[in-house]
């Protein structure tokens, strides 16, 4: 397949802009549906997890474009694969759900490693773990199409918009309970 490659710049762009808003939408839909409220303050696992109403818990979506930069660094060297092949998306996929999500190298919840040695109970590996594979399939289908349809600039503007009211409308939200 011929497409053109993606420079350091477009990628670190797009990628920060799509690990943020897919990271937000799906944050949203987990802390709804999942009740990350009530079970953030279950005894069990209040000593690890931070409570949502925490200030640096509401500021979180606002270090998701470091965190889409430095996705950025570690797809550039293999973008050959996630962005010039038909199912690169794909391959990025199963490479962060594998890597990142279920063989971390700490014991992270929801990970080979957090079931071994973490106390935490089995229900609370398993409640988070649809919100960050869905995150990280979004995430990787949509940088995957962003980067082979450049010229789809309705999706430039979509992205660039969402990413503004989210981070906008979180530091709003930040100034004013502050206040």
């Amino acid at each position: 397949m011929n497409r053109q490659l993606p420079s350091f710049g477009t990628l670190a762009f797009k990628a920060a802009l799509t690990h943020t808003v897919t990271y937000f939408l799906m944050g949203f839909l987990a802390l709804t549906l999942f009740d990350y409220r009530n079970l953030y303050a279950d005894e069990s696992v209040r000593q690890l997890m931070r409570q949502v109403s925490e200030p640096i818990v509401m500021a979180g979506p606002l270090f998701q474009p470091l965190r889409g930069l430095l996705f950025a660094v570690a797809f550039y060297p293999v973008r050959d694969k996630f962005f010039g092949e038909r199912r690169g998306w794909l391959i990025s996929w199963l490479l962060l759900a594998i890597l990142g999500i279920i063989n971390t190298f700490g014991p992270s919840p929801g990970s080979v490693e957090g079931l071994i040695y973490t106390v935490l109970p089995g229900r609370f590996h398993l409640i988070g773990l649809p919100e960050v594979l869905l995150q990280s399939f979004l995430f990787s289908g949509l940088l995957y199409y962003w980067v082979n349809h450049p010229r789809k600039k309705w999706l430039t503007w979509l992205m660039v918009i969402l990413f503004v009211l989210i981070v906008g409308l979180i530091t709003l939200g930040i100034v004013m309970g502050n206040r």
